[in-house]
């Protein structure tokens, strides 16, 4: 249904409308502004010097005063919800019940376990494509070991993923600073792990265990009087169905580390390594030129590890924090919504990486293993 719209309307350029106009909506807008098929015709954001600000780097976008505006803007062909992670379903809703449009939503598609039944509902027939932000899978290093792994390992036995980064950065409202906004760290955060986990074995988790909690970051913080309470540090193991073991380790008082994500894959055959730097602007200077990911296979027989650099483009390195992935992700949704391709990251594989985050949490309040 969605190559018949398309081609129906013989879309050439696809005109976006941008909701939420953050450090990561500048993101979105700064990679769609690389894209020859792709510009943004219309933001919004309720603080409206962030709105006036992205529209300027959009290059004279329209400045919307509500979401209901930015629906109603005529030349539209497309939105990227960008807003906090509590508001996520609400503009869905907004978005499918005034005027449908191929979307795609940042991650976590939800924070609340009872929107899930609803978001079934939302898209149970809608007919244009919808796409959940996932942009890890398409860091280079990242992408170049789901390419390889299966090969390279002879079947994944253990994968591990460590990030090791900085805190939570400020945000408008604070909204990242509690759990309630942002269905928590091993969501808000790490939703994109276990997603990749999903990917990497092409399996599904069956067991959840987790122990995490706030460590140092955001304690002597005070909010209306209230104190943060997301976590900032924790391990989570995952069982997944074909027999695999999965960890994540996240560290987020570990900004001076070398590497932000360091992600490894183990088999009969060898062992498959991604290292990935954090966003160069966090790089000292007085350093040199920040690190460049690297690939590393590491076969049982002949021993001996086999490093390769896998460069970013220097101009997608500029657009965002995210190794290039964001431009790769709108390249793809792009040629979607003209009608080249499938959705990559679909509604529902959005709500079960929510899912193993609601378990983690869940798992490591309580101390006991989550049965999913």
């Amino acid at each position: 249904m969605c190559r018949a719209w398309v081609k129906d309307k013989g879309l050439d350029q696809v005109r976006y409308g941008i909701i939420g106009c953050g450090m990561m909506g500048r993101e979105h807008i700064q990679n769609i502004n690389l894209l020859p098929e792709g510009r943004v015709s219309v933001v919004y954001d309720p603080v409206a010097e962030l709105a006036v600000s992205a529209a300027t780097l959009a290059e004279d976008a329209h400045v919307a005063a509500s979401l209901e505006e930015l629906l109603a803007f005529e030349a539209l062909d497309a939105v990227v919800i960008v807003s906090p992670n509590y508001l996520h379903v609400p503009q869905l809703r907004q978005v499918v019940e005034t005027r449908p449009l191929p979307i795609l939503c940042e991650k976590p598609l939800f924070t609340d376990p009872a929107d899930a039944a609803e978001l079934d509902t939302l898209f149970k027939d809608y007919s244009y494509p919808v796409w959940v932000a996932m942009e890890y899978r398409y860091m280079p290093p990242v992408a170049a070991l789901i390419a390889q792994a299966e090969q390279t390992t002879g079947g994944i036995k253990m994968l591990t993923i460590r990030e090791h980064r900085f805190p939570f950065l400020p945000k408008i409202g604070d909204w990242n600073r509690f759990n309630a906004k942002t269905g928590g760290t091993l969501v808000e955060k790490c939703c994109h792990f276990f997603d990749l986990m999903r990917v990497i074995l092409q399996d599904e988790p069956v067991r959840v265990m987790a122990s995490a909690g706030q460590s140092l970051n955001h304690i002597d913080e005070r909010y209306d009087g209230v104190a943060p309470d997301i976590w900032d540090n924790g391990y989570v193991i995952i069982d997944f169905a074909k027999g695999a073991r999965a960890m994540l380790e996240l560290c987020m008082f570990a900004e001076g580390s070398k590497w932000q994500e360091e992600i490894s894959a183990v088999g009969p055959k060898g062992k498959i390594e991604a290292l990935v730097p954090g966003p160069g602007r966090f790089w000292p200077k007085l350093l040199g030129a920040p690190p460049v990911p690297q690939l590393i296979i590491s076969p049982r027989a002949p021993k001996g590890p086999i490093v390769a650099e896998i460069p970013v483009d220097p101009a997608l390195l500029e657009a965002g924090d995210h190794n290039g992935s964001t431009y790769y992700q709108h390249q793809r949704f792009n040629a979607v919504i003209r009608g080249e391709g499938a959705v990559e990251v679909s509604v529902d594989d959005g709500k079960r990486a929510v899912a193993i985050g609601i378990a983690a949490q869940q798992s490591a309040a309580t101390g006991q293993a989550v049965v999913l």
